[in-house]
């Protein structure tokens, strides 16, 4: 081989070398949880209202299911079918 082709294919995997060890070096250190959590709290911050009771439309909800109130084994405290 000639000896200036060999120059530049050396110089060539030093390049590819340092550019790799240079984009560990940034990007090793960041987690992609890290990202997340910090992320979370960012969107989270003073960005939501507080909610309260009464935001819930279904806490005085009325007794709509008829079983509750026709089921004729609530007062009984063993199997009627043993």
């Amino acid at each position: 081989m000639d000896t200036n082709r060999m120059k530049v294919i050396m110089i060539s995997v030093l390049i590819v070398v340092v550019l790799g060890v240079a984009l560990w070096y940034f990007y090793a250190d960041k987690s992609p949880a890290s990202e997340v959590q910090s992320t979370t709290d960012a969107a989270t911050q003073g960005v939501l209202p507080s909610i309260g009771e009464a935001s819930n439309p279904l806490t005085n909800k009325p007794d709509i299911n008829p079983t509750s109130k026709t089921n004729p084994f609530n007062s009984v405290q063993t199997n009627p079918f043993d």
